[in-house]
């Protein structure tokens, strides 16, 4: 409709079928153009050359720009651009990439679009072209029960806000990539910018991101999601990707199937920490599956763009982490390529109640084990074994109870009060018991990388 810039009263579109005709109308538009980035207008770029035909709902590209960023809006007058996202590490002027899929339902001509529903539609892509491309503005945009076949490169793009409180439940989306490996494919099922999206009992195969999220307060629920392929011990990608830090967020009840979380800030353009880092995330109940990966495949990996992060809020309960045709080393990693997480301000990590088929390290936060000491000593050195997540310090002693009783060279008991000395060792991760005399005995012991309080 060329009348109506928004529509913010609800409409249902049901029970149809959209199919492209394949031809040259569906092929990408493609921009290269040059640009400058200043972090101080953080989603902005200006002084963009060819500008006029550079489109809303564009994909952005090019040196040090994250995931998912999309044009929002185009002004022609002033040369500039709003984007979707922040740029981790574009500062100066260089050559972007604006390339313009072509979707069967888009809604980016219009400013605002909220209340719409899409309740049983086949979305037949068939390999030509996209699915749905969201407003740059919006409320409650809700997909129901529908099934996107073969999208060629996007599920559902979100350039903007139009996302905020989107739901997405009950779909079904069927990739094009199916036979090809994992890292050669490009296509995706659906990305979020705003706050309050709601992602619930849908079926994704074989895509290279089941999902890429920056706005907080979602909910990641009942999903089965697998991205692997037929290759022997095959590269496996992020299939949820947060790019939120501090995201509020809960993954609950999922089947994640040969893809991990991958938890970032490559959309933050001061990506060095400033105010909150890496929290408020809650990982339960899932279900999480990996078939004939290499031993450095992880399930949960948390990879820093800039330096000084840390984990402040973090569950890990309940799940299943199982692997066949292989044993992977642990489950959970930090990616350092651009920065190390700060291990002394952890606070506030639970890894606890899991079950681990196939792993050689499993992951305890508290760490609850016994410790024996055979040789009469004054210090007993207790060695965490690799226990602790993200290779965490041996920071904090909860608790410290000797089984039986302890005893000196001569026999007796010894009725002293240890204390402990956390951060020993090469690494930091173990921890000392010392006594007035040299003894024997056992203990058991509770151990954590963070600070819970």
């Amino acid at each position: 409709m060329n009348n109506r810039t928004s529509f913010e009263t609800r409409r249902a579109i049901r029970n149809g079928q959209l199919q492209p005709i394949a031809g040259p109308a569906w092929d990408d538009d493609v921009v290269v153009a040059q640009a400058t980035y200043d972090a101080a207008s953080s989603v902005r770029l200006s002084n963009v050359a060819n500008i006029a035909a550079i489109q809303v709902g564009s994909l952005v590209t090019g040196n040090g720009v994250g995931r998912e960023v999309y044009v929002r809006s185009v002004d022609i007058a002033a040369s500039q651009i709003t984007l979707s996202q922040q740029l981790f590490d574009a500062e100066g002027t260089q050559q972007f990439t604006f390339t313009r899929f072509k979707y069967l339902m888009d809604f980016s001509g219009f400013d605002k679009m909220s209340d719409l529903v899409l309740d049983q539609l086949e979305l037949r892509c068939d390999g030509v072209c996209s699915a749905i491309l969201l407003a740059p503005q919006g409320l409650l945009f809700q997909i129901h029960d529908c099934q996107f076949i073969r999208p060629k490169d996007r599920g559902v793009s979100s350039p903007g806000d139009g996302c905020q409180g989107m739901v997405i439940d009950r779909c079904n989306f069927e990739s094009d990539e199916s036979d090809i490996p994992t890292q050669l494919r490009k296509s995706m099922c659906y990305n979020s910018n705003a706050n309050d999206v709601k992602i619930r009992n849908n079926r994704a195969a074989r895509f290279r991101h089941f999902g890429v999220m920056n706005g907080g307060q979602s909910i990641i629920a009942n999903n089965h999601w697998f991205n692997g392929d037929d290759q022997a011990s095959g590269v496996r990608l992020g299939g949820l990707i947060l790019t939120k830090p501090n995201c509020a967020t809960t993954v609950t009840g999922n089947y994640i199937d040969n893809n991990f979380i991958e938890w970032t800030d490559e959309h933050d353009a001061t990506p060095d920490v400033s105010g909150y880092s890496f929290g408020g995330l809650s990982i339960t109940g899932n279900v999480f599956l990996a078939i004939d990966v290499q031993a450095s495949f992880r399930w949960i990996v948390i990879k820093p763009y800039g330096v000084g992060h840390y984990i402040n809020g973090l569950n890990v309960q309940g799940n299943i982490f199982r692997t066949f045709s292989g044993t992977i080393e642990r489950v959970e990693m930090i990616d350092t390529t651009y920065a190390d997480l700060d291990q002394s301000r952890m606070r506030n990590i639970i890894f606890e109640g899991n079950a681990f088929n196939g792993v050689s390290n499993p992951t305890r936060n508290p760490h609850i084990d016994v410790h024996v000491q055979s040789s009469p000593d004054q210090t007993w050195t207790v060695d965490t074994q690799n226990y602790l997540p993200f290779d965490g310090h041996a920071r904090t002693i909860d608790a410290l109870v000797p089984i039986f009783a302890v005893r000196n060279a001569a026999r007796d008991a010894v009725f002293a009060n240890p204390y402990v000395s956390p951060r020993q060792g090469a690494n930091d991760d173990e921890f000392r018991v010392l006594w007035p005399e040299p003894v024997t005995g056992q203990v058991r012991f509770s151990v954590r990388m963070d600070n819970p309080a």
